[in-house]
């Protein structure tokens, strides 16, 4: 089955990125799991221990070739994204409301803000807006390497490169104003830590 973004281009699955060609310095130590994998056990962690509620939100497609190779069953051949997508995860946090964004890069030094696409940016806005917990995990890949950086730091970089300024993150920013995830067992990626210190909810 071929799923199309609204823009026409071809969508790939975590599986499908894994197995393609890896670049010179992309190196994965990370028990073969991605980003995507290491979030959502976290989440299921979060989920069966009654800490927390987070999913990762489904992104509604438009089928457009659908064949009957037999009159029982139904193979979709194609199909697109309905609309923009907003953030990666949302749920909810000892009444809190918890929004966020995952990516990752395999350059060493900065983190681009071309990951980020105008309309997850704006929803973080708005999320913070109404007193939400926005914020984005990054990964980089080829060091292994997790931070989780709030929301806020993120428009600021954002906002800078709207007016003219640099187009990515230094990493050195990223430490300064982030904090750094340790990968660990159960859970995978404990974010959920940090939100306690950010933002006292212990």
């Amino acid at each position: 089955m071929t799923i199309r973004y609204p823009n026409g281009k071809k969508y790939k699955s975590s599986a499908e990125k894994k197995t393609a060609p890896k670049q010179k310095d992309y190196a994965f130590s990370n028990r073969g799991m991605t980003l995507e994998e290491d979030l959502n056990a976290t989440n299921q962690f979060y989920l069966q221990k009654g800490i927390a509620v987070i999913h990762k939100k489904p992104t509604p497609v438009q089928i457009v070739q659908v064949d009957y190779p037999k009159r029982s069953a139904a193979v979709i051949k194609e199909a697109y994204f309905k609309q923009a997508s907003t953030t990666d995860y949302n749920g909810v946090y000892k009444g809190r409301y918890i929004d966020f964004e995952a990516k990752e890069t395999r350059y060493k030094t900065s983190f681009p803000l071309k990951n980020f696409h105008a309309h997850q940016i704006e929803h973080i806005r708005r999320v913070l807006a109404q007193d939400g917990i926005a914020f984005v995990i990054l990964r980089f890949s080829a060091l292994e390497e997790i931070y989780f950086l709030e929301g806020k730091h993120l428009l600021q970089f954002w906002d800078r490169m709207e007016k003219g300024g640099r187009k990515s993150i230094k990493k050195t920013e990223i430490e300064e104003l982030g904090h750094f995830i340790p990968l660990g067992y159960q859970p995978r990626i404990d974010y959920i830590k940090i939100i306690d210190s950010l933002y006292h909810l212990t």
